[in-house]
């Protein structure tokens, strides 16, 4: 007679989930997304420069403000109530605004500097959905970037795409979020991406 070992497989399965909701934080997906571009536009050139501004204001610097807020308060890592989001969102928010400001003044690629701004709009629409409901933040921080890649790589940057399925089956097996949400954070992660990209390139 054959043995089922239900917890088990529940434990690897959730450790799974755990490992790519971890690293698909919207943070650390950011930080290869950039030195990908920054190298890809500026090879030779100062693609480490730009690229360290670039990681410092959207990941360091928010993760930094995050981490302190969250401690502070002794909330879980994700926060999980979308009311415990919003002061964290306005420090993130105010991170964007000075790094959109600084590669701007110092001339760094239009995609890179676009990007930037799509983290500071994408989060500020997360953070009016935040007042109300509790849109996936995770959705939108791997749309994003994904969006920003096919229009550098074409259609060899669908590949990255392959991650935001695995993303949103982590964020629903871990019943961070509904399949509501998680839908329209993917929507409207590439759809506002896309269209920023657009208007401003």
């Amino acid at each position: 007679m054959p043995i089922n070992l239900p917890n088990q497989n529940t434990s690897s399965h959730e450790t799974l989930a755990n490992f790519i909701s971890t690293v698909s934080n919207p943070p650390f997906v950011a930080i290869p997304v950039f030195l990908i571009i920054n190298y890809t536009l500026l090879y030779g050139g100062d693609w480490l420069w730009f690229s360290a501004i670039s990681i410092f204001f959207v990941s360091i610097l928010p993760i930094i403000t995050s981490s302190l807020w969250i401690k502070k308060k002794n909330l879980e890592v994700d926060m999980p109530r979308r009311q415990d989001r919003i002061y964290p969102l306005l420090l993130v928010i105010a991170s964007y605004i000075t790094g959109v400001a600084v590669l701007y003044i110092l001339g760094a690629p239009p995609l890179t500097t676009v990007l930037m701004i799509c983290y500071l709009n994408n989060t500020i629409i997360v953070l009016l959905f935040s007042l109300y409901w509790k849109i996936s933040i995770h959705a939108m921080g791997i749309a994003g970037p994904a969006t920003a890649i096919i229009y550098l790589f074409g259609w060899y940057g669908v590949l990255f795409s392959l991650l935001v399925p695995l993303v949103l089956w982590s964020r629903l097996y871990l019943k961070r979020h509904t399949p509501a949400q998680l839908i329209v954070g993917t929507v409207l992660g590439y759809f506002l991406t896309a269209v920023q990209i657009y208007l401003l390139i």
